[in-house]
């Protein structure tokens, strides 16, 4: 008997009728032997009806009663999807993160799991329960507050758990069948990708790519937890996740030289204009957006002007830490120096991602070729070994994903992907 834990995003069980369909698969992998967790998120929108039923009340909602109404969602699933289990004439316990032993860092709204105690679920599977863990929420260690893991995070929870627990797999169950070689929404002729190892798959996620969440790949790489992406409107094999290829039949799934194209349009970019150019002004800045708990992505510094020894430093950021960021920066301006801030909001990122492109010469030339063949203009760049990312103008993401996909050969001779929910989780 193996142990599978199971995740279903808000898609899957967006209405009732998902739930039972969900209860049914959920019911079939106990059938075949497993002891079965299951990870939920909340029902389809409920979380963006809470958050904007919270900025109605108030515009500047309190971090934890904020925490402590956004875990309402996924209590809400998985009360409901154990009763639909139990209809199934199977035994199913329900419980909140905090009852499932998942222990955070005393941040609001974007805790990190620092511990997990699964002594509950693994009582309640070991008596021949299915457990459902709701997932995207924990406790914090040192105040017992609930907190959660910010979007996304039931994909943490639910690789968290399996570590954990030792789940022989982490099953992500999603509205498309696996992860595509780009966004299908965007690139209709996108392929199904067979297997991606952890690395990939966390620049992809890092870069945009929706389908999995980035904290939750690097997770189950320090784990080395195989996570199985699929949906759960389709019978179909998904994506397998994992630092070592599958097998099909008698042969291994190569990796490709290029395992996608991801694209980000959640960020903007803030340059600080006018930095003394000379040691420690840099530091000074990014301390300060550190300091803010902001994350920043891609970093370019110009060529400071000889006339006047002063520079411009350009990040890029999320959206939703642009206030917070301007307001951080223009507090400590005399600190730092700076002669003004520059906002922008309206900016796109594209990634070019593959483990093969340090060893295949010519890849950064096509890349470029592609995106100036269909007009459009870069104003950053930043690389890694795997990876190749540009920012240019929001409007130009989608033609510009499209142009690099054709031109690495990434779309697929056979029918359209297919997007059944519609929402990409």
């Amino acid at each position: 008997m193996g142990l599978v834990v199971q995740k279903y995003g808000g898609s899957s069980v967006a209405d009732a009728e998902g739930i039972k369909r969900v209860a049914k698969r959920i019911v079939e992998a106990k059938k075949n032997g497993n002891q079965v967790v299951v990870v939920v998120s909340a029902m389809g929108d409920t979380t963006d009806e809470l958050i904007d039923l919270a900025e109605q009340v108030s515009p500047m909602p309190a971090g934890r009663e904020f925490d402590m109404l956004l875990t309402a969602g996924e209590r809400i699933s998985m009360a409901l999807l154990a009763m639909a289990i139990k209809n199934l004439g199977h035994e199913a316990q329900s419980f909140t993160g905090s009852q499932a032993g998942v222990i955070t860092d005393s941040v609001h709204n974007k805790a990190r799991i620092i511990d997990v105690t699964p002594g509950r679920i693994r009582d309640s599977i070991d008596n021949g329960n299915i457990a459902i863990v709701a997932g995207f929420q924990g406790v914090s260690a040192d105040k017992k507050d609930i907190t959660t893991l910010g979007r996304g995070g039931s994909d943490t929870t639910a690789v968290a758990l399996a570590a954990a627990l030792d789940a022989e797999v982490c099953e992500i169950y999603t509205d498309v069948d696996g992860v595509f070689t780009a966004d299908p929404r965007v690139v209709k002729k996108a392929r199904k990708i067979d297997w991606i190892a952890f690395e990939d798959m966390l620049e992809l996620a890092a870069s945009g790519s929706k389908v999995l969440l980035h904290r939750c790949v690097e997770y189950a790489r320090r784990y080395n937890i195989p996570i199985h992406v699929r949906s759960s409107f389709s019978g179909l094999k998904g994506t397998w996740v994992s630092s070592e290829p599958i097998e099909q039949g008698d042969k291994k799934v190569e990796q490709a030289i290029i395992s996608g194209v991801a694209h980000d349009t959640s960020e903007a970019k803030i340059t600080v204009v006018g930095v003394p150019d000379k040691p420690g002004e840099a530091a000074s800045i990014f301390r300060t957006i550190a300091d803010a708990q902001i994350n920043i992505d891609m970093v370019v510094q110009n060529v400071s002007a000889a006339a006047t020894g002063l520079t411009d430093i350009s990040f890029t950021l999320p959206k939703t830490e642009g206030r917070k960021a301007i307001d951080a920066l223009e507090a400590n301006r005399s600190g730092i120096g700076f002669d003004s801030l520059r906002y922008d909001d309206q900016i796109g990122k594209i990634s070019l991602v593959g483990a093969g492109m340090k060893t295949n010469p010519g890849v950064t030339a096509a890349f470029f070729e592609a995106l100036s063949d269909a007009g459009v203009n870069i104003e950053l760049i930043s690389t890694s070994e795997i990876r190749i990312s540009v920012v240019t103008r929001a409007d130009d993401v989608n033609e510009a994903v499209r142009a690099v996909h054709t031109a690495f050969g990434l779309d697929s001779d056979s029918d359209e992907a297919v997007v059944y929910g519609g929402t990409g989780r």
